[in-house]
């Protein structure tokens, strides 16, 4: 069970329910994007689980990148790996097909430290098995993949055909959305061993027990990873591995 989170509130919830590991980044609300490293030095100080770190330095979904940025990127890389990060989440395409310059730095600069191709996977036609098998053989360990539908429920045929076309050499994880009302189906029926999901609930200010608000007076949404859901989709997800 990797918990997504870009705050230390959802980060120390997520822990507390009983998540396996944690994927870091900042703005969620823009798909994700490389956290600061100040939140992640804080963290290895307070929890034990093995903290993977998103290295995104823009939003868009285009997912390609300058020479200019991949410095930034490796360098990130660099600073969060002497840090002491357990492994990396990253993805980059180039006129609709994987960057494999871009990628194969990547590895190479987090080498031993395992990395996974994210759902940059998810907004590209190329064939998916092919693609997939392409991110395997560069190096990545994961594939993290809504299944090229927004939400990974509805993505269920293509996560169980990469898992069987992929057996051991890539390990596919589904994202998005996924929820206590649906995992146990996405577990079943693609017969994935891990699972990722943020586990989040709008948060409540609660001197006014309003939603937070910005400083023009309109509803800023602020969400945050629930400890009692991240136990949930805990239960489900055991209950579901002893069965099968």
């Amino acid at each position: 069970m990797e918990i997504c989170v870009d705050n230390i509130e959802s980060a120390i919830n997520a822990v507390t329910g009983g998540a396996h590991r944690l994927e870091l980044c900042s703005a969620l609300s823009e798909g994700g994007l490389t956290p600061s490293l100040g939140l992640f030095k804080t963290l290895k100080t307070m929890i034990d689980i093995p903290i993977f770190v998103m290295l995104r330095p823009k939003s868009g979904y285009d997912f390609e990148y300058s020479d200019l940025e991949m410095k930034v990127i490796l360098k990130d890389l660099t600073l969060f790996k002497d840090a002491g990060a357990d492994g990396f989440v990253f993805g980059a395409l180039s006129s609709g097909n994987i960057d494999k310059v871009a990628c194969s730095s990547i590895i190479l600069a987090a080498d031993p430290l395992p990395v996974t191709f994210h759902r940059a996977f998810d907004v590209v036609t190329n064939n998916p098995l092919k693609m997939a098998k392409e991110i395997s053989d560069m190096g990545f360990k994961r594939l993290l993949t809504s299944g090229r539908c927004s939400l990974a429920v509805s993505g269920i045929d293509l996560i169980k055909d990469l898992v069987e076309a992929m057996k051991d050499s890539l390990i596919i994880i589904p994202g998005s959305g996924i929820n206590v009302g649906n995992l146990e189906s996405i577990l079943v029926r693609t017969s994935v061993r891990e699972f990722h999901t943020s586990a989040k609930v709008l948060k409540q200010n609660v001197s006014t027990n309003s939603i937070c608000l910005d400083s023009n007076g309109k509803a800023h949404l602020v969400y945050v990873t629930q400890s009692n859901i991240v136990r949930e989709l805990l239960n489900i997800y055991k209950n579901c591995t002893e069965q099968h």
